[in-house]
């Protein structure tokens, strides 16, 4: 199976007043395309921002990371976008939708940033929403779904650009036990399809089904089989 991910020796700072963070320090691993990953750890251990810089939300003060044997490290502004618009999904805890949009325009979104004709774009969001088992709601905004369906329309919208990898950055948190199992399912499901899925996340059922746990803490690795 080809590799999707390759993070060598990958260091981030922050800066907090006066006092330096080591947020990842010195951070080395392979992910397989098609994988299963679940990143645990104590909450400010540096799970998160191994998500974002895989996922091309931020960049490592040192080390290598490579997607598909393409440096995300290296990477200009443009590349970063076109990775982020066509390679990689994320989905956030917060969901990060626009409130005054409706299911469907806030999973269009990432199409328009894409120019992709007006048309095309309905379609492939109509087929995501869809997929999520959102039909009936689309033209529904944020704040007349539940949470469960606020989530299930961030995963779409992390869909509609058919990426090869998807970030789910703890995608259960905010949700009740039921809910959350649903999300879980859909995921699993997509894993299935052959999507790459790395999911960041305090849940130990996300970490007892995934193929491979990674641990994070105080900014270094350890990781063990599922």
């Amino acid at each position: 199976m080809p590799v999707a991910i390759e993070l060598h020796d990958v260091v981030r700072r922050y800066r907090m007043g006066d006092e330096t963070i080591q947020a990842l320090d010195r951070v080395s691993v392979t992910i397989e395309a098609g994988e299963f990953v679940a990143v645990t750890g104590p909450s400010g251990s540096g799970k998160s921002t191994l998500g974002h810089i895989i996922g091309g939300l931020d960049t490592p003060d040192g080390g290598t990371v490579r997607v598909g044997g393409v440096s995300l490290a290296r990477a200009g502004d443009r590349e970063l976008s076109a990775y982020r618009n066509r390679t990689v999904g994320v989905v956030f805890q917060s969901f990060n939708l626009q409130p005054s949009a409706t299911a469907l325009e806030n999973v269009m979104l990432p199409l328009s940033l894409a120019r992709m004709p007006a048309r095309q774009r309905r379609t492939r969001a109509v087929e995501c929403l869809t997929e999520v088992g959102l039909a009936d709601r689309m033209r529904h905004r944020p704040a007349q779904l539940s949470g469960g369906q606020r989530q299930r329309v961030a995963v779409a919208r992390a869909l509609v650009t058919r990426p090869d990898i998807i970030i789910a950055d703890e995608p259960t948190g905010n949700l009740d036990s039921e809910r959350g199992r649903e999300i879980l399912e859909l995921l699993r499901r997509l894993n299935a399809e052959g999507i790459t899925l790395i999911v960041i996340t305090h849940d130990a059922g996300i970490a007892g089904v995934a193929g491979r746990v990674l641990h994070i803490k105080d900014g270094k690795l350890t990781e063990w089989s599922g």
